[in-house]
């Protein structure tokens, strides 16, 4: 964990603004797929596991838009048009 260290004998002002947590937006980016409606997400973190997945759900034909600091939008697709590719099977 990062952490500050202060010297001085000035007291601190101001506010410091804490990003979302990684392991909270993957399942609900994840979980923009069972509804057919536009799902908004906030305060999403800009690390390079979101964009994979964003990656992901956009070559499975979900529209993703990721606004770091602002809300980044899933647009699902029709789930009856999902093509089952043969090297993700087991058979």
């Amino acid at each position: 964990m990062d952490k500050l260290i202060i010297r001085g004998g000035n007291p601190l002002l101001g506010t410091v603004r804490i990003s979302g947590a990684k392991n909270a937006a993957l399942p609900c980016m994840a979980a923009a797929l069972l509804t057919d409606e536009l799902v908004i997400l906030e305060n999403i973190p800009q690390v390079r596991d979101i964009e994979t997945t964003r990656k992901l759900l956009a070559a499975m034909g979900a529209e993703v838009e990721l606004g770091y600091g602002g809300p980044s939008i899933a647009r699902p697709f029709a789930r009856a048009h999902w093509p089952l590719r043969k090297r993700l099977t087991i058979w």
